[in-house]
């Protein structure tokens, strides 16, 4: 992708936000969104600061509509989902395998499971050692759902990506 986008591009990450806000504010299991997902997207696809942009964009909105909440844990969320970005960054942008996307999700999930419970840890618990490891043994069940959610909607980001590149790339070679 080339380092500046054009308006189609800006068009995709507005309605990109517009979906993941979107399903954010639905049921859902918990922790089972596609922003995670959408993080190493746009890290491993689009140049500087958009890969900021759909993660923390469709942070936004979801929040300003289902309302927002803590300040610190808002902060911790938002920056353990913009490292799903960082993570795309580094192990996606240049090369895409089976392998790299699991490593990645795994990596991903992973890192916003640490920086998130800290936030709850922060606000919720006993400041202490034995606070901040309850917390997180507390929360492993939520890991597995952020894991299941970011891998399956990583599969479908990426998949539906190389689809629509196979067949835009399919349709240029056919026109006159």
């Amino acid at each position: 992708m080339t380092s500046s986008l054009d308006q189609r591009q800006w068009f995709t990450i507005g309605l990109l936000i517009v979906i993941v806000a979107a399903m954010r504010l639905f049921p859902h299991p918990d922790n089972i969104t596609p922003v995670g997902a959408l993080g190493l997207f746009a890290g491993a696809l689009l140049p500087g600061r958009a890969a900021w942009l759909l993660p923390i964009g469709a942070l936004l909105l979801s929040d300003a509509i289902g309302g927002f909440y803590a300040l610190p844990a808002m902060v911790l969320v938002y920056l353990g989902f913009a490292g799903g970005a960082v993570i795309g960054r580094l192990f996606l942008s240049r090369e895409r395998s089976l392998s790299r996307l699991a490593g990645s999700v795994l990596c991903s999930a992973l890192f916003f499971f640490l920086v998130s419970n800290f936030s709850a840890w922060m606000l919720y618990y006993p400041p202490t050692w034995s606070g901040l490891i309850e917390c997180y043994v507390s929360a492993i069940p939520y890991f597995g759902r952020s894991l299941f959610g970011d891998a399956l909607y990583t599969a479908l980001l990426f998949s539906a990506y190389a689809f629509f590149e196979r067949h835009h790339a399919a349709s240029a070679r056919l026109a006159p």
